[in-house]
């Protein structure tokens, strides 16, 4: 039985303040948690597919490799590495033998340029590289660990999952909720399949609340139509910071999308995942260009007023505790971007708790119903359903479930099939010119109608695509692009007329080209920025002047102040761009550059960055000081 979010919490605050270990255990995590750094990335590799790949952050000790935290692959793409504030080698190796421990034959690869750099809070994004083919730090008999019995337990989106599994106890899962840091290394975060994607099939991702696993919901996937709906299960430990895990949501989902191009998903979340999964789709949600049907139940809403008096008072405050606030920047802040226009939003909400003198309120036994129904919420649903139930019996509630599935059939209807308009499909093939062992940034396929009847469409899909068949889209003239940062296409762009029974090949020539990407991050305070949140861009910055300059070049942008983001058009055309606090310089020489940044009410900020061709190198906030 899952837990119930609060009053459990004064239960549990109660018990940690009756054991002193466990009060230190849990305040010891959440320092490490506010004073980590999430390494994120991707690995390409050339090994058999059913080779499970290895990659870690190493530290030096007198020149020797010290591995600090790891994630084993069960195949090739993004990985996450929790880190403390320092400087770190990212490397990999194929592991053929699953002994996690780099032997003569097996393939090895490192990020470069090194080392890495965690300041201790937030994320390192674009960390990629690739396994084999270029040399590494890594001397034969590198290890990260000693070897688990069994089968090692990926954290590569996608993972076929047994919920029987430990890892998904009851137990462990409360660990998550205590100790999140202690739940990261150990487990990771990831969304886990029951079985082998199938793309007739329409994807139910389930996500837990405080203290759940993807166990809690038994009852809903033995119910659900599996010839119709596939279910997946985002596992996350729930005392982590929610900002942080809705980003971890976000990049396990683009990589499913980017290998699988599903046309369609379903987000069904219990209690606080509601949380988690609104936040991801109103920053994140519009990147990923499936058709979206989000279903909460006993979702708080509102916050609860019990983690106000959790972080005022309690000794031991777990990150999610902020969060959860009902005065919280989390909470106030959650309903300021809207869902996705491509999102449908059902809410269901419990009443059986009755008054509860501990909220001084009705309640579903363990969140209020003013919570649960916060204006807002019911604002944007579609629609609302109450249940004679309360917080956690109607996760197997067969009144529940049928309404779900009738939401589910309802909201689906024609998913899966043909799309609304005659349409068809287009093959596309990438093929990389010079890029060694660099594994390339990921690339966007851009598709603009001629006749401007509809919005432009953007398509994340892999560096790897060879002759994939991409669609359907509506039939019409499109002019088609491919954005992969780190390279430049050929052509640029070509007219492809796409219609029903017709599969146009698009063979796309991707040549390596020096670049810089960068942003000036949003001011925040201590504990705003934690270990895996995406710090985003500053949004009311007036920046002068964003000068790169070496011997042979100087190049000045002053920013577009009315834009936010950067300009397909201009990446396309191959100029450099600058918007708000976005900056991106293209076709640049190999070598060592001078960045500078001028920016009213701050001090100058001067760095040396290096480009390579064919490598975005790491991305992360440039930090102004204010004068």
């Amino acid at each position: 039985m899952p837990t119930s979010p609060l009053p459990a919490l004064l239960v549990a605050l109660s018990c940690c303040l009756l054991n002193a270990c466990s009060l230190v255990k849990v305040n010891g995590d959440a320092r490490t948690f506010y004073s980590s750094t999430v390494l994120v990335g991707r690995v390409a590799s050339a090994a058999p597919p059913h080779v499970p790949l290895v990659v870690a952050a190493f530290s030096r000790d007198h020149g020797a490799l010290v591995p600090v935290h790891h994630a084993v692959l069960h195949e090739a793409g993004g990985y996450e590495l929790l880190v403390p504030k320092g400087d770190y080698i990212v490397a990999g190796f194929a592991d053929a033998n699953g002994n996690l421990r780099l032997d003569e034959g097996e393939a090895a690869g490192q990020f470069r340029p090194g080392p890495v750099v965690a300041n201790g809070t937030g994320t390192v994004v674009e960390l990629n590289f690739s396994v084999g083919g270029q040399p590494t730090d890594l001397p034969v008999g590198t290890a990260v660990g000693a070897a688990p019995p069994g089968t090692l337990h990926s954290t590569q989106a996608g993972a076929i999952a047994d919920l029987d599994a430990p890892v998904f106890s009851a137990q462990f899962a409360r660990t998550g909720y205590w100790t999140p840091t202690e739940f990261f290394r150990t487990a990771g975060g990831n969304v886990y399949f029951l079985d082998k994607y199938d793309p007739a099939r329409i994807p139910v991702l389930f996500v837990h609340g405080v203290g759940g696993s993807p166990q809690e919901w038994r009852y809903f996937v033995e119910h659900l139509d599996r010839k119709r709906y596939q279910p997946w299960f985002f596992y996350y430990p729930s005392g982590a910071s929610l900002d942080s895990m809705s980003y971890l949501l976000y990049w396990k989902l683009i990589n499913l999308q980017r290998t699988h191009h599903f046309r369609r998903i379903v987000f069904t979340a219990h209690s606080m995942g509601g949380l988690v999964v609104r936040n991801f789709l109103s920053n994140y949600g519009a990147q990923l260009p499936a058709e979206k049907t989000f279903v909460s139940l006993s979702t708080p809403w509102g916050g609860d007023a019990m983690a106000d008096r959790g972080v005022a008072h309690s000794p031991a405050v777990v990150p999610s505790w902020n969060d959860m606030q009902a005065g919280g920047r989390f909470i106030q802040s959650l309903y300021q971007r809207p869902l996705p226009g491509n999102t449908d939003y059902y809410l269901f909400f419990g009443h059986a708790g009755g008054y509860s003198f501990l909220h001084s309120a009705n309640t579903d036994g363990a969140v209020t119903l003013a919570s649960e129904l916060r204006p807002q919420a019911q604002a944007e649903a579609r629609m609302i359903y109450g249940f004679d139930e309360d917080h956690t019996s109607i996760l197997h509630s067969p009144q529940a479930f049928a309404r779900y599935a009738a939401v589910l059939d309802t909201a689906t209807a024609g998913a899966g099939g043909a799309p609304a308009a005659p349409g068809g499909h287009v093959r596309v093939a990438l093929h990389y010119g010079g890029a060694g062992g660099l594994a390339p940034a990921e690339p966007l396929l851009v598709l603009t109608p001629a006749d401007g009847a509809q919005g432009r469409i953007v398509v994340p899909i892999l560096a790897g695509d060879r002759e994939r068949q991409l669609g359907p889209f509506a039939a019409g003239v499109y002019e088609v692009a491919v954005i992969s940062h780190g390279f430049t296409a050929l052509p640029a762009r070509r007219t492809v007329t796409i219609a029903a029974g017709q599969v146009p090949d698009l063979d796309i020539a991707l040549s390596p080209v020096g670049t810089l990407f960068g942003y000036i991050g949003a001011e925040v305070t201590a504990g705003e920025n934690p270990a895996g949140s995406f710090r985003k861009p500053h949004p009311g910055i007036d920046i002068d002047a964003i000068t790169l300059s070496n011997g042979h070049v100087r190049r000045t942008l002053v920013p577009d102040r009315s834009r936010t983001e950067l300009g397909i058009d201009s990446h396309l055309a191959g100029r450099d761009d600058a918007a708000r606090a976005m900056f991106s310089f293209v076709g640049l020489a190999d070598g060592d550059y001078e960045l500078a940044i001028t920016a009213e009410g701050y001090l100058p900020y001067r760095a040396t960055r290096t480009v390579v061709a064919g490598r975005t190198g790491k991305v992360e906030p440039i930090v102004l000081t204010r004068q």
